[in-house]
């Protein structure tokens, strides 16, 4: 295999198990204590590192090389983790929660300087097949840390777990100090030897990002695309588990099965993106169809008996359908931002692919950290309308696309 396919899928795969961890494990994890759906879906809001990193990527793009930030930031990660060893959410939540903020932060510090490699390293003809790289070792990561180990939690214990995520990192620190010289270079000052400025001014460094051709239909494409999505994938579970499903069931079919769904969809995806250098006639496609699938989990939510087998088929037919096209369009989302990334100059690619990756999480983030508190006022059913509603605007957007938009 290509050895910068090798390089990037260890780092992405790795850089996936903080979010899974916060999105699959945790949420279960809380409920089966007795919270609420809005202290859980507040705890959404550990996510804000990933919206402000777009304040610390011009440091990372302008300073030292990618290999420094890289061992700096998981040596955070290998901290917090045994910092969070130590401790249990039970009795230090909010010590707890402090340390999966901290690991939120040097995530994203790690993530920024990961996405300035694959930039560098990727040809054009290879941003299919990297970004199926991303997606996949990313979702890997995910379901070790999520659903994995929520599916072994009973087993291993609050403290185990943490130990064994300190123990890959302090692996990923080894093998990115010995990596290969092919891209040591990459993310250093300027990468045809030249000096450049730098600037951190605010306003300045925005007009650039702007600049860049696509760039304003690309950001109002990732703060859209995933809204209604986010609250169909993040209740339904919750609502599964208040009609007769174990956290084991649920860290099984949710977190395991799902997510091979999910990481089947992202590397056909990948296949369907290196065919053809314009994937919007097949996102629209994509958009139509998890429209009609969201219709279909809506339909069961209004329905669903604990007591018919049927039901709880359909159920997790549901999820693995809306995983492997989630899949789809998340692969085509990623291409399709990476594509006009490698538009912008080379000096400020880093920073710009931070700013559209930051969106695409404020555009999750920023819906998912009150749609418990939708459920816990309007109920699963009338939320589940909603979901549909907002799952329909992205439809609507990437079909009035304008002229050369993307």
């Amino acid at each position: 295999m290509n050895s910068k396919y090798v390089l990037l899928g260890g780092l992405y795969f790795v850089q996936g198990m903080p979010y899974g961890l916060q999105s699959g494990l945790l949420p279960i994890y809380l409920r089966s204590m007795g919270l609420s759906f809005s202290k859980i879906s507040l705890a959404k809001m550990l996510y804000l590192p990933w919206i402000l990193k777009m304040l610390w990527a011009p440091l990372v793009d302008q300073y030292h090389t990618k290999q420094t930030w890289l061992v700096l930031s998981m040596s955070g990660l290998v901290l917090a983790c045994l910092a969070c060893a130590t401790m249990s959410p039970e009795t230090n939540f909010l010590p707890v929660a402090a340390m999966l903020l901290l690991m939120n932060f040097f995530a994203s510090v790690q993530d920024i300087a990961v996405d300035g490699v694959a930039i560098g390293l990727l040809w054009q003809d290879e941003i299919g097949y990297g970004n199926t790289i991303q997606v996949v070792a990313y979702k890997l990561g995910s379901v070790l840390a999520g659903g994995g180990l929520l599916t072994l939690m009973h087993l291993l214990g609050w403290g185990v777990l943490f130990l064994l995520l300190a123990i890959i990192y302090l692996l990923a620190i080894l093998y990115v100090w010995s990596a290969p010289e092919l891209w040591l270079t990459l993310g250093r000052p300027s990468q045809d030897g030249q000096p450049r400025t730098r600037t951190f001014n605010p306003w300045r460094i925005l007009q650039e990002l702007l600049r860049v051709p696509g760039t304003l239909w690309t950001t109002g494409f990732v703060l859209l695309y995933k809204l209604g999505e986010q609250g169909t994938t993040t209740m339904f579970p919750l609502f599964l588990l208040d009609h007769g499903f174990s956290t084991q069931q649920l860290g099984f079919w949710n977190g395991v099965v799902a997510m091979v769904f999910s990481i089947t969809g992202s590397s056909l995806g990948g296949q369907l993106m290196s065919k053809q250098r314009q994937p919007l006639s097949l996102l629209k496609a994509l958009l139509l169809l998890r429209f009609c699938s969201m219709n279909l989990q809506t339909l069961l939510v209004f329905i669903y008996d604990d007591g018919v087998s049927l039901f709880k088929g359909a159920a997790i037919l549901s999820i693995c359908v809306q995983h492997f096209i989630g899949g789809l369009i998340t692969t085509l989302a990623f291409s399709i931002m990476m594509q006009c990334t490698q538009r912008a100059d080379g000096s400020i690619q880093a920073t710009h692919y931070s700013f559209l990756a930051t969106l695409e999480v404020l555009g999750k983030l920023a819906f998912s950290s009150f749609v418990g508190s939708i459920v816990d006022w309007l109920g699963f059913a009338s939320s589940f309308c909603c979901f549909l509603f907002l799952s329909f605007t992205s439809v609507l957007y990437v079909l009035n696309v304008p002229p050369g938009g993307s």
